[in-house]
């Protein structure tokens, strides 16, 4: 018998892991925008403890091994600020991506009282966009960052209809999060 995916917080240990998944995830949406220099593959380990410490951070459990992670922050009006979803990608297209939303979702709203989700992903993230679509999340906005990124700003009002079950996903994805 296989081992299942858990879903829980993230703890200091965890570190390393997520930082070293987030480089994995990452490079292909660097790729996929020709820009190396994206924050989450220059975010340094510190950077990410601080996070840790500040944020709502989960992780998705292989095991031992961290596959997935999604954090989020909420402002003081309850708006919740959802960043660097991303899972491995061997990993991917098996509703992961759906259960980290979720559950980053859930923690949110429980713990920091969120009344509503935003979050943002480049233009050109098909994946991405579909994923969160299909979670409830609508396009607001869209600003042109450089020449080569457009960022599409997407919120969720969960008085309109329920949080995402983090139990039920359509795919999974790393999502570049700009201003995370």
């Amino acid at each position: 018998m296989g081992t299942s995916v858990t879903i829980s917080a993230a703890t200091d240990q965890d570190a390393e892991q997520i930082l070293k998944l987030q480089y994995l995830c990452y490079q292909s949406e660097a790729a996929l925008y020709d820009d190396y220099g994206i924050e989450p593959l220059t975010q340094s380990l510190d950077a990410l403890r601080a996070e840790l410490d500040e944020g709502c951070v989960v992780v998705a459990r292989l095991g031992g091994e961290v596959v997935g992670s999604a954090r989020g922050t909420v402002d003081a009006d309850g708006t919740a600020q959802i960043a660097k979803l991303m899972v491995h990608p061997r990993m991917q297209r098996h509703g992961l991506g759906g259960r980290l939303l979720g559950a980053v979702e859930q923690r949110l709203a429980a713990e920091r009282s969120a009344k509503r989700y935003r979050l943002f992903t480049g233009r050109r993230s098909e994946g991405n966009l579909r994923l969160y679509r299909s979670h409830g999340y609508v396009p607001v906005g869209t600003e042109r960052l450089s020449r080569r990124l457009s960022e599409v700003t997407l919120e969720k009002d969960p008085g309109k209809g329920p949080v995402a079950d983090p139990g039920k996903g359509l795919a999974a994805a790393e999502v570049y999060v700009a201003g995370a």
